[in-house]
C-alpha cells in the first residue's frame, strides 16, 4: 500500500510538472516571436519573463503555508487551473499591456506546482529515495519544456499558425490536466486536509520554518539564487543569441528546444550522481562546466553552438535535482511544503531580475556580451558548495 502510494504521489507529480513546467518555457519561443510582432525591446522582453516570475514568486511562500491547513490537493489542482485560464486569455491578447496582465495571471498559477509537489515527494519518500525522486520529477518537467517548445517551434515556423493557436491549445490543455490531477489525488488518498491543525506557535518564529541548520539553508538559498540568475538569464536570450549568429527568428527558438533535450537527460542524471558522489561535489562540478559550456557557445559559429547546446542543457538544468534534493537535509519533515516555497521563491526573484538586468545589458552592449557575464555569474556558486558541506553534516547530526 505503502509502495503504491509512493508511486501513485511520483506519476501524479510528474504528470503536473509536465503540464507547468511546458507552459512556463514555451514562453521562451513565443518571446521572438512577439518581439516582431509587437516591436519590442530587448528590455521589455525580458519584462515578460519578469513579470511572469514576480507573479510565481509572490505566492510560492504562501502556497506552502497554505498548504499546511488546507492540504496540497485543492491548490495543486486550483493552480493549474489558474495557469490555463491565463494562457486562455494571453491568446486573446492585442497590446502589450494585456499580454503583461495575462502572463502575471498565468505565473500566479504556476506558483502552486513546484513547492507542492516536492513536497508530495519528500513527504512520500524515504530519505535515501528523495533525490532520486525528485530528480525523476524534474526530469519530466523537462519533458513538459521539450513537448511544449517543440510544439510551438513546430506549429508556428513549420505549418504557419500565429503565436496565438499553441497558447489557446496548452490553456486548454492545463485546464483538463486539474481535473485529472483532482481525481487522481483524490484517488489515491494524496494531499487531503491534515487531521491535525497546526498550532499557532508552530506557524510562527523560527521554528515555525523547521530549519535545523539556518546557515546552511542560507547557503542553499545562495547557490539556488545564483543558478537560476544563470538559467533564466541564458535561455531568456538564448534564441537571440542565435539570432545574432545568423539563424532566423522563428527557427531560433530551437536553441532552447535543445537546451531542454540536454536537461530532460541531465535532470534525472544528476540527481542519481548526486546520491552517489555528494551533493556539493555534484553542484560544483556542473556548475563549472554550465560556465564552460556558455562560454564555448559564445565563441562557436551556429552549427557548432547548436551541437554544444545538448550537452550545455544537461549541467545548466540538471543542477537544480541536486538542490532542492537538499532540502529535506536541512529542514524538517512537516515544513518541506513552506521550505520549498521559499526556496522556489528566491529562484523566481531572480528570474524576475535576470531578465530585466540582461535584458539592460544587452540593449546597451550585445547579446554575446551578455552571456559572457551570464557565464561569470554561475561560477560564484563554486566556493560556497564547500560550506554547504559543512553545513549538511552539520544538520544531519542534529
Amino acid at each position: 500500500m505503502v509502495k503504491s502510494k509512493k508511486h501513485s504521489a511520483l506519476r501524479i507529480t510528474c504528470g503536473a510538472h509536465v503540464v507547468h513546467d511546458g507552459l512556463v518555457d514555451m514562453l521562451y519561443a513565443l518571446l521572438p516571436l512577439l518581439r516582431d510582432a509587437f516591436g519590442l525591446s530587448f528590455a521589455q522582453v525580458g519584462l515578460l519573463r519578469a513579470v511572469h516570475k514576480t507573479a510565481t514568486a509572490a505566492f510560492q511562500i504562501p502556497v506552502g503555508i497554505w498548504s499546511e491547513r488546507t492540504g496540497t490537493r485543492p491548490l495543486l489542482v486550483a493552480g493549474t487551473a489558474l495557469a490555463g485560464f491565463g494562457f486562455l486569455g494571453l491568446g486573446s491578447a492585442n497590446n502589450f499591456g494585456a499580454i503583461l496582465t495575462f502572463i502575471f495571471f498565468a505565473g500566479c498559477g504556476g506558483a502552486f506546482q513546484h513547492p507542492l509537489s516536492s513536497a508530495i515527494l519528500s513527504n512520500n519518500y524515504s530519505k535515501n529515495g528523495q533525490r532520486a525522486a525528485l530528480g525523476i520529477y524534474n526530469a519530466f518537467g523537462d519533458i513538459g519544456k521539450f513537448l511544449f517548445l517543440g510544439t510551438t517551434i513546430f506549429a508556428t515556423a513549420s505549418l504557419n499558425y500565429n503565436w496565438q493557436a499553441p497558447v489557446y491549445c496548452f490553456g486548454i490543455i492545463a485546464l483538463l490536466t486539474a481535473l485529472v490531477i483532482w481525481l487522481l489525488l483524490k484517488a489515491s488518498a494524496i494531499g487531503a486536509r491534515p487531521k491535525k491543525p497546526l498550532s499557532k506557535t508552530t506557524v510562527g518564529g523560527t521554528s515555525g520554518w523547521g530549519v535545523k541548520h539556518p546557515r546552511g539553508f542560507v547557503l542553499l538559498g545562495s547557490i539556488t539564487a545564483l543558478d537560476n540568475t544563470t538559467r533564466n538569464g541564458f535561455l531568456t536570450f538564448a534564441a537571440f543569441l542565435m539570432i545574432e549568429k545568423g539563424v532566423s527568428t522563428e527557427w531560433s527558438a530551437l536553441a532552447v528546444l535543445v537546451t531542454v533535450f540536454g536537461g530532460m537527460c541531465g535532470k534525472m542524471a544528476v540527481g542519481m550522481i548526486a546520491e552517489r558522489i555528494g551533493v556539493t561535489k555534484t553542484i560544483a562540478l556542473t556548475e563549472f562546466a554550465t560556465a564552460l559550456m556558455i562560454l564555448a557557445i559564445v565563441a562557436m559559429p551556429s552549427l557548432y553552438a547548436f551541437f554544444l547546446l545538448p550537452v550545455l542543457g544537461v549541467f545548466l538544468n540538471g543542477t537544480s535535482s541536486a538542490i532542492y534534493g537538499t532540502v529535506p537535509d536541512l529542514i524538517k519533515g512537516e515544513k518541506h511544503s513552506r521550505a520549498y516555497g521559499l526556496i522556489y521563491t528566491l529562484g523566481s526573484i531572480c528570474g524576475i531580475i535576470a531578465p530585466l538586468g540582461y535584458g539592460i545589458l544587452a540593449d546597451w552592449t550585445n547579446v554575446e556580451t551578455t552571456m559572457i557575464v551570464v557565464a561569470g555569474v554561475v561560477l560564484l556558486t563554486v566556493p560556497l558548495c564547500k560550506f554547504l558541506a559543512i553545513a549538511i553534516q552539520e544538520a544531519r547530526q542534529l
